[in-house]
């Protein structure tokens, strides 16, 4: 019976890490739909510059319990016609595809008992109907010069692209210096592991600086739906800074955690910030050991780091089950499996050359 509710446990965590996923990409691609470029960022900036308060609500076919339809307009949506029909109270409804104008000078009668944060009228009631229609309102703050997004229950204040820019770039120089320190960790890694000297803390170091990077990748993606075109040169940064890390990642579990990498990788993704930032929380929940014990790697990953047949890498893992005693495997234990004199010399000098390679800061 207990196993049985450990399973019901794990699945609904499972399911409730699917739901959070989703919600975050749908509103990625919410954020996206108001990124600098389009039609209707261009209206909500020429509001902001002007010191206009509006309150745009987006009819996604759930809003009609909620409105007092004001004046039917039915035109091609434009910035210029937004900017006009804002000039009236109440509140603009758009199409879904945000190609239309359907109504303008709207009254919102969301209900009451939903609960908002917000203090001003026009956002309490852009919150409620946003959580009640599960759809996405803009409102913009006159007074405060600002304007916020709300989509379902998630809020956020849409910044200036020149604010996003800025927070994208000093982002970016962060992601940089952590990949500077993994580079640092994974060098130190292939060293020990060739001198067979790896301790599980070197392992979660690597793994600790990995999933950092990807939390911050994530806020970094969040940053370029906003900017759109204008955030072409820090997608660039991006994908350098994190080309390769998830086949690197997905190796070096699979060397130490064989059939359970991918339970491994679920532990990482479910671990918070701050639990992340201290390795030693990294060894006692994936590996339940002290930090300090040797461990050793099945060796897939330093082998396809050789000029090495596949083939011939996977039948030595295969025989020796560790990179140790395959490093000091004899030449007829290595023969054995190679069945070529030729084959176990080449072998052995790849290993050398890598090891030499390795020793002299040249990265692998």
């Amino acid at each position: 019976m207990k196993e049985k509710n450990v399973k019901k446990e794990e699945i609904v965590k499972v399911s409730q890490k699917k739901v959070k996923a989703k919600k975050e990409k749908d509103f990625v691609d919410v954020l996206k739909m108001f990124a600098p470029g389009t039609s209707i960022r261009t209206a909500l900036n020429d509001l902001l510059r002007a010191r206009m308060g509006a309150l745009i609500v987006i009819d996604n076919g759930d809003i009609e319990k909620i409105i007092e339809k004001g004046f039917r307009i039915n035109v091609k949506f434009s910035p210029q016609k937004l900017v006009e029909l804002s000039k009236m109270d109440g509140a603009i409804i758009l199409s879904n595809d945000l190609k239309k104008v359907f109504y303008a000078n709207t009254l919102l009668f969301p209900s009451q008992e939903i609960s908002t944060k917000e203090t001003g009228t026009r956002h309490k009631a852009a919150e409620r109907t946003a959580k009640q229609a599960q759809t996405i309102v803009v409102a913009i703050s006159e007074r405060r010069n600002k304007m916020t997004l709300y989509y379902k229950e998630t809020s956020y204040e849409l910044a200036a692209s020149s604010e996003i820019l800025r927070r994208a770039t000093e982002t970016l120089q962060t992601l940089e210096k952590q990949k500077e320190i993994f580079n640092d960790s994974l060098d130190n890694l292939n060293l020990l592991e060739l001198k067979r000297l790896v301790t599980i803390n070197d392992v979660s170091a690597v793994l600790q600086r990995l999933e950092i990077i990807k939390r911050i990748s994530n806020i970094i993606k969040k940053y370029l739906a906003e900017l759109g075109k204008e955030g072409m040169v820090i997608n660039m940064g991006l994908k350098e800074s994190i080309k390769n890390l998830d086949k690197e990642e997905k190796m070096i579990l699979k060397d130490y955690f064989g059939a359970n990498h991918s339970f491994a990788s679920k532990l990482l993704s479910k671990m918070d910030f701050d639990f992340l930032l201290e390795p030693m929380n990294i060894s006692r929940m994936l590996f339940e050991e002290l930090h300090d014990k040797p461990i050793s790697p099945k060796g897939s990953r330093i082998l396809s780091k050789i000029n090495f047949l596949e083939r011939y890498s996977t039948a030595l893992i295969n025989k020796f089950k560790k990179l140790d005693n395959l490093l000091v495997a004899s030449d007829e234990e290595l023969f054995e499996v190679l069945e070529n004199e030729g084959l176990v010399t080449f072998f052995k000098e790849e290993i050398y050359n890598l090891r030499e390679r390795i020793s002299v800061g040249k990265r692998i």
